[in-house]
């Protein structure tokens, strides 16, 4: 159970890290900065923070399973977005790169929407992963 505990920890890292650079990878192509919000930008970061926030709960509880996992990182992407409600994100994110990556700065109905295309994906490959690694154990 630990090498498969391990496994999973390896590869929620490497799904974060690859959310995170593909995330970071569209800014720089499409000519815009961290601070850009054009929709391509906007849209695909928003998917890719929730992917990676999905990886960090796999990375924190490896035995959770997939479904609750997702809802766990929906959860926690809807209430960062309904914090900037507060206006306290604005007030941080000026001051701190990393806080606005983290928290966001302005609150967006569209975010709402664009959290599940980044987790229902991770969601889907996890369970498929899973029964595929049952089968191979079973055999």
């Amino acid at each position: 159970m630990l090498e498969t505990t391990r496994a999973v920890r390896i590869a929620a890292v490497v799904t974060a890290a690859a959310a995170l650079a593909l995330a970071f990878g569209i800014r720089a192509l499409a000519g815009g900065t961290l601070y850009s919000n054009g929709a391509l930008q906007q849209d695909s970061g928003t998917a890719l923070y929730a992917s990676a926030v999905y990886a960090a709960v796999v990375f924190i509880a490896p035995r959770c399973r997939p479904l609750t996992a997702g809802a766990y990182a929906l959860a926690f992407c809807w209430a960062v977005e309904l914090f900037q409600l507060t206006g306290v994100p604005h007030e941080l994110s000026r001051y701190n790169i990393l806080l606005r990556l983290t928290l966001g700065d302005a609150f967006d109905w569209i975010d709402m929407a664009w959290y599940p295309a980044g987790i229902v994906p991770l969601v889907l490959a996890e369970l498929v992963a899973r029964t595929r690694g049952s089968r191979r154990q079973a055999t």
